[in-house]
């Protein structure tokens, strides 16, 4: 059960950045500023109540199953976990928030686009984290390779 919740929590947890990150991005160029307002209150609410737990149940899960595992993706993944829960609470949800309140309040100024430019920043940060760790999960399981693959020379 642990492997399945983690696989779950591990593929949605980053599926839901992926649509934060890219829904923000299509809305400020296409968008109306109601359309950005609406936009940041559905990221908070319901979008913050689903990706805070997937990330806590993708980060418990794991710690979880590499309790009894050692060596060098075990330890990659475990130093990546803390920075991206960190991130995840003390950047992107506090941005979050911020955004959502200014984008109601209609102030779309300058400290606006500076918060958003940060949480797009730790977006796509923990993004790539959680990409690495799915492709070093996916070589613990035998599911990919490591290495590059590279066709024989013929002479």
């Amino acid at each position: 059960m642990p492997k399945r919740a983690h696989l779950i929590a591990g593929l949605l947890a980053p599926l839901c950045i992926a649509t934060f990150f890219l829904s923000t991005i299509l809305t400020e160029l296409f968008g109306s500023h109601a359309a950005v307002a609406q936009l940041k209150s559905l990221i908070v609410t319901p979008g913050l109540w689903i990706m805070v737990p997937l990330m806590a149940a993708a980060g418990g899960s794991g710690m979880f199953l590499a309790r009894s595992r050692k060596g060098r993706l075990v330890d990659a993944k475990k130093k990546r976990m803390p920075f991206i829960a960190a991130n995840g609470l003390l950047v992107l949800v506090p941005c979050a928030v911020v955004l959502d309140r200014w984008a109601a309040a209609g102030s779309f100024d300058t400290a606006f686009y500076v918060v958003q430019a940060i949480e797009l920043v730790a977006g796509a940060t923990n993004l790539a984290l959680m990409s690495l760790n799915a492709r070093d999960g996916l070589r613990m399981a035998g599911r990919l390779r490591s290495g590059p693959v590279v066709a024989p020379k013929s002479r």
